[in-house]
């Protein structure tokens, strides 16, 4: 995106696993004096701290390592699988409702878009699904050292790039304490936490003008989420155009958009979305 984008710095954004490794990445860039190419870090919906939450709250170490063991064998977690393990973290919305609505009752569901988007699974590579649960069954993250990206010790209390840190109050997969919790590992001297209506998908697919949507949002200052939520200043309608705002603050001046896509040595490979829609 340097490349492309012929800047020196940019913002990156990631949620839920992509946060994790977002959030590693920075680490490493402190780790060798790169911090600076981030203009911002932005994390959606991920939990770095998962004492107590998301789907190591779910899980044994003895189930973690036949679970390694079968995707090694096969070289890649099956997405389908993964879909399964998150839907059993809420069972009576995600699997028992449909179990009676389609299977007992003999209803077709109704057309739902983030039904479809939840639909739309992908494999994970098998030494990504090992290191991603051995990070998650040891809680790797709270402890400094505790695990390395591309070579250096990660340690999140180094990134004090300017943080914005977005979490859902209806949230099963990424619960919003844990989100809070995660966000005062980081060293960022300037960071908003967030917290919007709806849950893991629907708080992100937020766009303004609804009415039902509204956010809180303030520092992760205050040690206790709990007393952190009585506190922070409530807004109606989505968060994104306050994230908007946040970014231009911190954004260089607007630049006509490129002609073409890619750059010199980067030339597009196909047309959105890709061949890899294809791959069986």
């Amino acid at each position: 995106m340097e490349k492309i984008s012929r800047s020196e710095r940019v913002h990156v954004q990631a949620s839920c696993s992509g946060g994790i490794l977002a959030a590693m990445t920075a680490a490493h860039l402190s780790a060798i004096d790169e911090l600076d190419r981030l203009a911002s870090l932005t994390l959606m919906v991920t939990v770095l701290d998962q004492s107590k939450a998301g789907l190591m709250s779910a899980i044994e170490e003895e189930e973690a390592n036949a679970a390694i063991a079968l995707s090694a064998r096969k070289g890649y977690l099956d997405g389908r699988a993964l879909a399964e393990v998150f839907a059993w973290l809420r069972p009576t919305d995600l699997v028992w409702r449909y179990w009676v609505n389609n299977y007992v009752q003999g209803r077709t569901p109704p057309p739902f878009d983030v039904l479809f988007w939840n639909a739309d699974t992908t494999r994970m590579p098998a030494a990504l699904h090992r290191d991603m649960v051995t990070i998650g069954l040891h809680n790797s993250l709270t402890q400094p050292g505790g695990t390395t990206m591309l070579g250096t010790p990660v340690d999140l209390g180094t990134v004090t790039t300017d943080m914005y840190i977005v979490a859902g109050v209806a949230d099963h997969i990424s619960p919003w304490q844990a989100c809070y919790r995660s966000a005062r590992l980081m060293g960022s001297k300037d960071l908003r936490f967030v917290l919007s209506s709806s849950g893991h998908i629907a708080a992100l697919v937020n766009p303004p003008g609804n009415p039902k949507a509204s956010y809180r949002v303030g520092t992760a200052d205050e040690a206790n989420a709990d007393r952190w939520i009585a506190s922070a200043e409530k807004h109606s309608d989505s968060w994104w155009p306050h994230y908007s705002a946040w970014l231009a603050e911190r954004s260089g001046g607007q630049k006509a958009a490129p002609k073409a896509l890619g750059a010199r040595g980067m030339s597009p490979l196909a047309p959105a979305p890709g061949t890899y829609v294809h791959e069986r």
